[in-house]
């Protein structure tokens, strides 16, 4: 269901919802993030990073386009965790008024192949070949749409890079006369549904993939256990927060924490930084590590990290 509509509708709004659908490692976060215009979805080189539904939106002209990010469906670990990332896969292919299958350009593999599979008849697709500008020679390119046609009847194709700034105006161009003519969901500047707590909670957990690595397993997850905003004659906002990263084995805590401490210290201070620069706010950030062994195959505990 829709949010309250706002009250005001101008004649020829359109509004709709897109899905951005793709294995993982895809580069659908960073293309959500570019379509946003600002950063609302973690993006990391660690496969399954994303793993709520996140809502970004962006009102462009009469047009607000309402983008869905979806994990990067699993299908190598049967655990409560990753069930419950496929189910969000599938609410959100469902409901919406466009799809965008996300693929690297040239490549289609059983992990591609998985995800096109759950598209719905009816739905139009786009078919984004991401990361066009890795792809050596374009003329290679041809004979893989060919057979990407064959795949599923796409609506469209859409060669690009989600770096490239004219290819993301080209590509609203290209979605927007998908979208039914309908009043806004939401304001104009509005860009998430997302509360700040949960964009606190995605920035730690993007800080904390990216200063470990490969080191870390996915199974690695946060919970912020207080986000309490408090007056401050000094600073206008000042945001206080408290938050706990849960791993799976006492060795994780130690790669975590670091010598000395410094890998945390240095995840506080990056997502401090960015934090200050999203929220508007002065913030401070404690930051703990907790051993929780099994969680990721433990459905209750699963659900009360905050996974559906």
């Amino acid at each position: 269901m829709p949010p309250d509509a706002p009250a005001a509708s101008v004649e020829g709004q359109r509004c709709g919802v897109i899905a951005i659908v793709g294995k993982p490692n895809v580069g659908k976060s960073t293309l959500l993030n570019a379509l946003v215009g600002q950063k609302i979805s973690i993006t990391s080189r660690k496969a399954q990073t994303t793993r709520h539904r996140i809502t970004g939106i962006r009102t462009i002209g009469a047009t607000q386009f309402i983008f869905v990010d979806t994990p990067g469906f699993q299908t190598r670990h049967a655990t409560a965790l990753n069930r419950s990332l496929n189910k969000t896969v599938m609410g959100a292919v469902g409901d919406v008024d466009l799809v965008l299958f996300v693929v690297e350009a040239g490549r289609f593999g059983p992990g591609d192949a998985k995800v096109l599979s759950l598209l719905k008849p009816g739905v139009p697709a786009l078919l984004v070949a991401n990361k066009l500008d890795q792809v050596g020679r374009r003329a290679e390119i041809a004979p893989w749409l060919q057979q990407m046609q064959e795949r599923h009847a796409f609506a469209e194709f859409v060669p690009m890079s989600a770096k490239n700034a004219k290819d993301i105006e080209r590509l609203f161009g290209i979605c927007e006369k998908y979208l039914p003519q309908q009043p806004w969901w939401y304001g104009e500047d509005e860009l998430t549904d997302r509360s700040e707590k949960f964009l606190a909670g995605e920035t730690v957990r993007e800080k904390l993939f990216r200063l470990t690595g490969e080191e870390l397993p996915y199974t690695s997850t946060v919970v912020v256990d207080k986000f309490d905003e408090e007056p401050s004659p000094q600073h206008g906002r000042f945001v206080r927060i408290a938050a706990t990263i849960v791993v799976e084995r006492d060795s994780h805590k130690a790669m975590v924490i670091g010598e000395k401490g410094e890998r945390l210290k240095r995840i506080g201070t990056e997502t401090r930084q960015e934090l200050e620069k999203l929220l508007g706010a002065k913030v401070f950030i404690e930051l703990w590590v907790k051993v929780r062994s099994g969680w990721a195959d433990d459905e209750a505990r699963v659900r009360s990290f905050g996974y559906e």
